[in-house]
């Protein structure tokens, strides 16, 4: 009787779960693979995004070959920047409708991804890409998605999001649904070796971000629990040597694995405060989106860990930071200042001022912060002064 008991409580706290993934491919030469992928997709003229720094790296150069052996006759897009803005989908959308294509393939960082995801959803449903924004609000389904990360960190390649710069109102906004998640992701550790410093820095930070508010994250269970916590591992054994190192291949071959963990324990988890707030900061200054959560995290782990610090054992534990049995308040105050230090080893400013974020931007920061979706699962509520609170603490 007392075995039954033990069992029924221990199933009245479990909860259902979804948990999101696309097909994976991983490991060195393997962008050959996304040929094979879209002739299994159905592709006769794939629309591949990418943007110019990825270009130049010559990576689209290699994939639009194997495209080409394989028989398909691919048209390529680079008009993407970095925080893809609205009217530059909608443009992508106009070219992929007017090439008379059927699967979109992207090729970069978060933003080529994010902007392929964009093409894709207006293929199928048309209008604005800014009446997507919020949870589940596509209603057709889309072409299939293939996509190639050139950066390790983001996990937009196996993420339900696609993050798009308003530029009317200077924010980004948030699309959520499980349309977004990618068809196939091809990961070859290969491409992260063209990455400029800072970005490797950026996103590195990003994927450390990934793990911890996916650990803490109100939406966290435990199949997403192993891949965060294995992705804060590799991000703080692996990124600072990147930066020293960037030729090791094992140190960003590590990092790959970091960036797809982290996105699959964010996508089925989601985020917190962290990604909130720095959403906002990118859309007003265009910065990079990983720095802005490099400098904003050390500040929310201590806010969240006022109210869960047992949550931040086991992070402190997969930073190799502690043992078992540390008292959460310590846990806690260790992991943020492991992540300051990370972040002063990659070149990441103490403060959101030296990113050119001012005293007077703060309440309209705020407000926009209440409105994201990715603040609905942080561990922690926050009101509007409390966001404010945490911004200037960061500037």
């Amino acid at each position: 009787m007392a075995l039954e008991n033990t069992d029924q409580h221990e199933h009245e706290g479990l909860r259902l779960s979804k948990f999101h993934a696309p097909e994976i491919v991983f490991g060195p030469d393997s962008l050959r693979e996304a040929a094979f992928a879209a002739v299994r997709l159905g592709a006769r003229r794939p629309f591949v995004v990418t943007d110019p720094g990825v270009f130049e790296a010559g990576w689209p150069h290699e994939l639009l070959r194997d495209l080409r052996d394989a028989g398909l006759n691919p048209r390529l897009w680079t008009d993407v920047t970095p925080n893809p803005k609205d009217h530059e989908i909608e443009a992508g959308y106009h070219e992929y409708i007017a090439s008379g294509c059927d699967v979109v393939m992207g090729l970069g960082g978060g933003s080529v991804i994010d902007a392929a995801k964009g093409v894709a959803l207006l293929a199928s449903n048309g209008g604005r890409i800014l009446d997507y924004e919020g949870i589940d609000r596509i209603a057709n389904p889309i072409p299939p998605l293939i996509m190639m990360p050139s950066t390790s960190g983001t996990g937009a390649d196996v993420s339900q999001f696609c993050i798009v710069t308003d530029t009317e109102r200077h924010t980004k906004i948030t699309i959520m649904g499980r349309a977004l998640v990618p068809d196939v992701s091809v990961i070859d550790p290969r491409l992260l070796v063209t990455m400029p410093e800072w970005l490797n820095a950026a996103t590195g930070l990003d994927a450390l971000t990934h793990g911890i508010e996916a650990f803490v994250s109100l939406a966290h269970g435990p199949l997403t629990d192993v891949h965060a916590l294995q992705a804060v591992s590799l991000v703080n054994s692996n990124l600072a040597h990147t930066m020293t190192a960037p030729g090791d291949t094992a140190a960003r071959q590590a990092m790959a694995h970091a960036a797809l963990e982290a996105g699959l324990a964010f996508t089925n988890a989601i985020l917190g405060a962290t990604h909130a707030m720095s959403h906002q900061v990118g859309g007003m200054l265009d910065l990079p989106h990983g720095v802005i959560n490099g400098v904003l995290l050390p500040h929310v782990v201590r806010f969240n860990g006022a109210v869960t610090p047992e949550r931040f054992v086991p992070i402190a534990q997969a930073m190799g930071l502690c043992g078992p049995g540390v008292p959460g308040d310590e846990a806690v105050d260790m992991v943020a200042a492991a992540v300051r230090k990370l972040g002063d080893e990659v070149g990441v400013p103490t403060g959101l001022g030296a990113l050119g974020v001012t005293e007077e931007d703060i309440p309209r920061l705020a407000v926009l912060t209440l409105g994201d979706a990715c603040l609905t699962t942080n561990p922690r509520p926050a009101s509007v002064d409390q966001v404010e609170t945490l911004f200037r603490a960061a500037l």
